[in-house]
């Protein structure tokens, strides 16, 4: 197959394409292609899925040049990782959201089994590394139930564990405490919905953003619960937090077991609750891995790192 991409007129080669066509070169090992260059056409030739990619990765390259104004080999290894582990969702597989962002897609196979598992279960429990989409994907499978009427509110919830410091030397009342656990589910919501909408619904209680101590006592009929930052809570508050499930609902867990925040030797709720749950019908479990990373390309070389680094002392200490 042959896929051909025009260059922006405007365009140097040689920034595009790095010195003496290093990034040209770089993006024909990596996809296993033919690609020449002939008056502002890029001709790329061989396997059809491959060529498709690297018609893209060549796009995506030309607007970080043309954004930036700069483009480093570094950008270049970003782009071409996430292209090839990045998939095509079917329809049925894409998230329709409020807002400017319109319809959110599942990035890579991990992340497809994840929506597919939060369809079909009324539970669904995910671990993985920073930068994954846990709780991005959470956030706006939550707000497409909304907005389809599936639910009647949202809410999305975290465990105010300490990392480090402590609550109470904090400036401020027990509000400006909280906000700075709260604030990564601030984030994603405002990147679903329009702002004014947002802060409509938070208004009316049909999205709450509270601290998970706050979900005791009450029963949640036709809501979407979220609680992010799961590792951090104890086997009593998940099953709190658990039991809190209603009539109508769907509960995501998400968390990452790698990085637990607990008092050392207190032992992780979601931890937990992945082995307690296993079997139960209506419960799902997905694990994202270091291939599902959707943010800088350097945040999975920190990953692989740490992992690395906690293999040699393990491997030291046997």
């Amino acid at each position: 197959m042959e896929v051909k991409v025009k260059l922006a007129p405007d365009l140097d080669s040689p920034e595009l394409f790095g010195p003496a066509d290093k990034y040209l070169r770089k993006l024909r090992g990596s996809m296993g292609l033919r690609i020449t260059v002939r008056d502002a056409v890029v001709t790329i030739t061989g396997d059809p899925e491959k060529a498709r990619k690297a018609g893209d990765i060549i796009g995506r390259m030309q607007k970080r040049l043309m954004k930036r104004g700069l483009l480093t080999e570094a950008d270049v290894d970003e782009i071409i990782s996430q292209a090839k582990n990045q998939i095509k969702p079917s329809k049925d597989e894409s998230i329709i959201v409020f807002g400017h962002r319109g319809v959110i897609e599942p990035f890579t196979r991990g992340q497809l089994d994840y929506i597919r598992t939060i369809q079909k279960n009324d539970l669904t429990l995910c671990t993985g590394p920073a930068g994954t989409g846990k709780t991005y994907l959470a956030v706006a499978a939550a707000v497409s139930m909304l907005k389809q009427k599936l639910v009647r509110k949202v809410i999305l919830a975290r465990p105010a564990v300490e990392a480090g410091e402590k609550l109470g030397f904090l400036p401020g009342d027990l509000q400006a405490k909280v906000n700075p656990y709260l604030r990564p589910l601030f984030d994603a919501l405002e990147e679903m919905m329009d702002f004014g909408q947002m802060r409509k619904f938070m208004e009316m209680d049909i999205i709450e953003i509270i601290p998970l101590a706050f979900m005791r006592g009450r029963t949640l009929n036709e809501a979407a619960i979220i609680c992010d930052e799961a590792q951090n809570t104890s086997p009593s508050q998940m099953l709190m937090l658990l039991t809190r499930l209603g009539r109508g609902s769907k509960m995501i867990i998400t968390g990452d077991i790698t990085q637990v925040d607990l008092e050392k030797g207190k032992p992780s709720g979601m931890v937990d609750a992945w082995r307690t749950l296993k079997g139960i019908d209506g419960v799902g479990f997905v694990q994202l891995g270091k291939t599902d990373i959707v943010r800088h390309s350097l945040v999975q070389n920190i990953v692989q790192a740490y992992d690395k680094k906690k293999t040699d002392q393990n491997s030291k200490q046997d």
